[in-house]
């Protein structure tokens, strides 16, 4: 094993090193090569939390998403023209797999010409260098490390840089993400990549960037865990105004934004919240405006009728949760468990935003730091020790069982060891000559 498959299986979950498995077994069926690239490998060579996993194969992807579905994967969404298939498997790991492919742009901000490519063609193609990192998971060449523009010195450095000069003209998009980036990862600005930006703002290239184009860098905004840190930043380069003129000062709500970031440090890393993000965004950024500028803003961002639909709906079932949630009923750890582990994330998240009851704040706040992380205790291999099979409906229910009972145990009390005795006093003859005596 590779230096480097050995960091991958010690950074990724459990079910997220599950899933790398199964996409290999399925790419070697298929006779593809296949490839570990993008944000899951500057994540785990940056040392962050890898979110979501990023595969891409020198050939079909759309191809692979059926056999997947075996192992418990359902289709999120597809993207015709990069022939790419954003992917959900058991566990809450996140997946995207991709065509190697080429871009070329006729024009600034318009849909680029695709054409299946290499990995080193793909790679050469992207966005910034911290992203053209790829690793292979092939067994002829397993864990060789491709970095064809110096990512991994740039992660070591914690520099963004764009790879080539015309970047931000290709893809004016790209000056709302390398902000995104900055604030997720804490890096710098390389220099000429900030003079390409800044020629590339003095150019107009903002006007450039599309409604679909925007659409998709909201969703990738509502996603981050640092949204108020973001939605300063953006505020403090002006790309706010992208989305309404108004969308600013007081109406940018970045009080709501602190406490919605707050709450999502709160959540345990790995935790399955079964959220959509968009909806709970949309209601902090949305708030404060009035109905036109709102109107301005779902056209500017080409937000569809379900997005919209999601996003009005959030705060009554988020309000319905909260009835739960003050019942008398819930005395013990494990109920509570049960109301929250079935509720949607957003709806959770939105109490902790808005909610003015302190008693909802607070079990909320007892779910997320005590009894999600006690829950995780129980783990596969004790239920696998009742006899169940892995994987079966029983399995689930017995370990779902055994969450409830240790939840409700009480902690076992610990007697404090026993007191020493106090030493025996010294006799003046053992103080020996010359010892001050404390008065």
């Amino acid at each position: 094993m590779s230096d480097y498959m050995f960091k991958l299986e010690s950074h990724l979950s459990t079910d997220q090193f599950r899933v790398v498995g199964q996409m290999q077994a399925v790419a070697a069926a298929a006779g593809v090569n296949l490839f570990l690239t993008g944000g899951a490998m500057r994540d785990m060579l940056g040392g962050f939390p890898v979110r979501d996993l990023d595969f891409t194969v020198e050939g079909s992807a759309l191809k692979l998403a059926k056999p997947l579905m075996k192992h418990g994967a359902t289709i999120v969404s597809t993207d015709e023209l990069r022939k790419s298939v954003e992917m959900r498997f058991p566990g809450a790991v996140r997946v995207e797999l991709a065509m190697a492919r080429t871009e070329k742009f006729a024009k600034s901000g318009t849909r680029p010409q695709v054409a299946p490519a290499t990995i080193h063609e793909d790679l050469r193609c992207r966005d910034f260098t911290v992203n053209a990192i790829a690793l292979s998971l092939n067994k002829a060449s397993m864990g060789l490390l491709i970095d064809p523009t110096n990512g991994v010195g740039d992660i070591e450095r914690k520099e963004l840089r764009t790879i080539h000069n015309y970047s931000f003209y290709d893809d004016p998009a790209r000056m709302i993400r390398l902000m995104r980036f900055k604030v997720r990862l804490g890096y710098a600005i390389d220099e000429r990549t900030r003079m390409q930006y800044d020629n590339a703002r003095e150019a107009e290239m903002l006007s450039r960037i599309t409604p679909q184009a925007l659409g998709s860098e909201l969703r990738h905004m509502a996603g981050e865990p640092l949204s108020a840190d973001l939605m300063r930043t953006l505020d403090e380069e002006k790309l706010t105004a992208l989305y309404s003129p108004a969308l600013t000062g007081a109406k940018l709500n970045l009080p709501d934004f602190t406490k919605l970031q707050r709450a999502r440090q709160m959540v345990p890393f790995g935790t399955d919240l079964k959220m959509h993000s968009l909806p709970l965004f949309l209601s902090v950024l949305l708030e404060r405006l009035n109905a036109k500028d709102r109107a301005t803003l779902i056209k500017n961002a080409a937000l569809g009728r379900s997005e919209i639909a999601a996003w009005q709906k959030l705060e009554g079932a988020a309000k319905k949760l909260e009835r739960e949630l003050k019942a008398d009923k819930l005395k013990k750890a494990s109920q509570l468990y049960q109301v929250l582990i079935k509720a949607a994330g957003e709806q959770v998240l939105w109490l902790m935003v808005y909610s003015s009851l302190r008693l909802v704040q607070d079990r909320i706040r007892n779910y997320f730091e005590k009894y999600l992380p006690l829950s995780q205790e129980v783990t596969d291999e004790m239920v696998a020790l009742t006899g169940a099979v892995p994987g079966t409906s029983k399995f689930h229910k017995v370990k779902d069982e055994m969450i409830l009972k240790h939840l409700d145990a009480r902690p076992k009390k610990v007697e404090p060891p026993p007191e020493p005795p106090p030493p025996p006093p010294m006799s003046s003859f053992a103080r020996g000559p010359g010892v001050r005596h404390a008065r």
